[in-house]
């Protein structure tokens, strides 16, 4: 497999490089996208080990510790796609990708872009209709009662920023400036 095609993206996963090294055409940093993404894991260890202890201490739980924890594992997930999308290793099956030629791979890129581009397209469009409801309605959350466009707005703001990813991933890819 030649590393001269711009789109061979075989990945080695003992490499040492840096998140930023990975995506040199993305303008904005992904360590944003790392440090959302352990805040958001170190918060759901923190609630879920402060739970564990208070109910072996007390025998009683704590009621936020699902609703939080679901949210932030949401949270996480996109924002994890988001870094996965800036520097390529998102979802795929290379075995298959190593097998096309150029012209082939670059179709290939081109569908899935283009398809990540719409499902994320419609996430924001359906995230953003179910927020306003839930704002409009004043619906508020199961658990602990609090407005549920709190933890639905993520939805939409993050999938525009994974599409901001897939579409600077779209034009590096197009325009040759990354492998």
């Amino acid at each position: 497999m030649s590393h001269d095609d711009p789109l061979t993206d075989v990945r080695d996963t003992t490499r040492t490089e840096a998140p930023e090294n990975l995506a040199p055409h993305a303008r904005v940093p992904v360590k944003i996208e790392e440090a959302l993404g352990a805040a958001a894991m170190a918060l759901i260890v923190a609630i879920s080990f402060g739970n564990v202890v208070v109910r072996y201490l007390t025998n009683v739980s704590f009621a936020f510790t699902e609703e939080f924890s679901v949210f932030l594992l949401v949270f996480m997930t996109f924002v994890g796609a988001s870094a996965a999308f800036a520097t390529n290793e998102h979802i795929r099956i290379t075995f298959f990708l190593e097998l096309m030629g150029p012209r082939t791979r670059l179709l290939a890129e081109a569908a899935t872009l283009l398809a990540t581009t719409a499902m994320f397209a419609l996430i924001v469009y359906y995230g953003a209709q179910v927020t306003w409801d839930e704002w409009y309605w004043e619906e508020t959350s199961p658990g602990l009662g609090y407005p549920a466009w709190i933890y639905t707005v993520w939805l939409p703001l993050l999938s525009l920023a994974i599409l901001g990813r897939v579409i600077g991933r779209a034009i590096a890819v197009f325009r040759g400036r990354v492998r």
